[in-house]
């Protein structure tokens, strides 16, 4: 990462790609380099530790309405070539499609975003390593409940790209990131429960090592003593780690891949009330917060805020150059790759527009009520074409407006559809996660709850 951190040597490999572009071909060429660090820390010592770089080149040639691509794992110039021969043999196996073609430029300016933090590939391993032990032993403390530590990770990600196409893209991508997760054990008598902590930042400088740990102490030690529920319909109370995952599903649904292929939930819905009043859904990634943030998309274009559900309405579609050209319509900025990969389509940066009550405030005007902390199985219990989920949890009853005991194995069903239509309240605790969507601690009425 030390040999070019401004990303121009990446563009300048584009350049002299599709400088050889033939006759009535249309290529595309995505460079990158990255480089990860992983750290995992165990009863007291390093239990792994992994440090790469990567660099990557993907080409896709289009001609007579067929497309090739392929990719490599190197930016040599011989093996660049062989890479773009290797697209152009191909595109001649292609399947005709009148829609394929590299994105054009739109018109719309790139967002002027600070999300590279060039100090954190100066960080000395042992400061990484320092981060992670210092977790563990933050957690271990936290509660003389807490019994071990299952992990406690530190990991970041600084990573360059360059789009550059024949159609006039030339686009530079920077930005790092960085987290600290742990899984914190806690036991009372014969009952053993685990509890997950974060914090996501930029730059070193933002994470804490506290917000973390108390986060996985706590959600371990309050579900000590918990039980199976009855079965019941009734208002369920989302965190925010919960909500951001019933998110990310919701984001998929608002896909023109979906839309394409006859997979949405909401394909014919445009401008019709698909949720309630009070849910507003964007997908922002010119929101430095996000996590995914970034200011160009995976076809070069500018990224731009794109409002998917206005006060209950829908609003839009997310798409890439491909998607738009099949429905008649432009391209939102909203194509996602890697180099190894044909654009796709996806949401970035996920987020309710929050409310004005706090998750307490939230829960003391709730008579009976579940809070779900966790969920497992979700995107294996969620039928994306029908909207039907059904998902085990955990988390603990509310009665007369105030947490009360824990609860688990039980299950959460409904469907997507009828969620969002059910949403009774929004919190005003947008909470940043290192994943495509925020959380926001949020109210669902008259959900199933099945348990004894």
């Amino acid at each position: 990462m030390h040999d070019d951190l401004t990303g121009e040597s990446l563009a300048a490999l584009g350049d002299r790609v599709v400088a050889q572009a033939r006759h009535g071909e249309e290529i595309e060429v995505v460079a990158v380099r990255s480089a990860e660090t992983d750290v995992r820390a165990w009863d007291g010592g390093v239990e792994s530790f992994a440090s790469a770089t990567a660099d990557g080149v993907g080409i896709r040639v289009v001609i007579d309405q067929r497309q090739g691509f392929a990719h490599c794992g190197s930016h040599d110039e011989a093996i660049v070539a062989e890479t773009l021969a290797e697209a152009r043999d191909n595109a001649a196996f292609g399947t005709p499609d009148e829609f394929l073609g590299v994105a054009a430029p739109d018109g719309v300016s790139a967002p002027n975003l600070e999300l590279w933090r060039p100090e954190l590939a100066e960080v000395a391993p042992e400061t990484k390593i320092d981060l992670a032990l210092e977790l563990e032993r933050a957690a271990l403390a936290g509660d003389r409940r807490i019994r071990g530590v299952e992990s406690a990770d530190y990991a970041d990600t600084l990573s360059v790209g360059a789009v550059v196409t024949t159609s006039g893209i030339r686009s530079i991508d920077r930005s790092s990131g960085c987290h600290l997760s742990v899984f914190s054990v806690a036991s009372a008598g014969e009952d053993t429960q685990t509890g997950f902590g974060f914090s996501v930042g930029r730059g070193l400088d933002e994470l804490d090592v506290q917000e973390a740990a108390e986060g996985a102490v706590e959600r371990a030690v309050r579900l000590l003593g918990a039980r199976k529920p009855a079965t019941t319909r009734t208002t369920v109370v989302f965190d925010p780690w919960v909500t951001a995952q019933f998110l990310g599903l919701v984001g998929a649904t608002l896909s023109g891949e979906a839309v394409v292929t006859n997979r949405s939930l909401f394909a014919d819905r445009l401008g019709e009330p698909v949720a309630s009043t009070r849910l507003s859904l964007t997908d922002d990634p010119t929101d430095a917060a996000a996590f995914g943030a970034g200011p160009f998309d995976g076809e070069g274009l500018a990224t731009r805020r794109n409002e998917l559900i206005g006060a209950g309405v829908l609003q839009r579609f997310l798409h890439n150059s491909y998607t738009a050209r099949r429905v008649g319509t432009a391209s939102t900025g909203s194509a996602v790759r890697g180099y190894a990969s044909v654009p796709g389509v996806g949401a970035m940066a996920l987020a309710v527009a929050p409310g004005d009550c706090g998750a307490a405030e939230l829960v003391a005007g709730i008579e009976d009520g579940v809070l779900v902390q966790e969920v497992s199985g979700l995107h294996s219990g969620v039928n994306l074409v029908s909207g039907d989920f059904s998902t085990g949890a955990e988390g603990l009853r509310i009665r007369n407006g105030e947490l009360a005991e824990p609860i688990r194995e039980f299950t959460v069903a409904s469907t997507l559809q009828r969620m969002l239509l059910d949403v009774v309240a929004v919190g005003s605790d947008l909470t940043r996660l290192p994943m495509t969507a925020a959380g926001v601690t949020l109210v669902v009425a008259d959900v199933t709850v099945s348990g004894e």
